[in-house]
């Protein structure tokens, strides 16, 4: 388990302001940013853990916080038609 925040998003607009607001309030040694792109190896995981959607804050002890709506988790999956 990291002793980091790790704050997970997709490059969003929404996202990106997440980021940019929770990077002032949490020092960077408390802070991993996780992008996930479509795809993403770790998107399976991230669900698995209680991510719904993205911007999300994850902390050390596994909690899952959902700062706004940027994208759903599914969005984030590649859909078995398109490979």
């Amino acid at each position: 388990m990291s002793n980091k925040y790790q704050l997970v998003e997709a490059g969003c607009t929404v996202c990106n302001a997440a980021v940019k607001e929770i990077t002032k309030i949490l020092d960077e040694n408390k802070l991993e940013v996780i992008t996930l792109t479509p795809g993403d190896a770790r998107v399976e995981s991230y669900e698995a853990k209680g991510l719904k959607s993205v911007p999300a804050l994850v902390s050390p002890e596994g909690e899952v916080m959902h700062i706004n709506f940027g994208a759903d988790i599914s969005a984030l999956k590649l859909s078995t038609s398109n490979a």
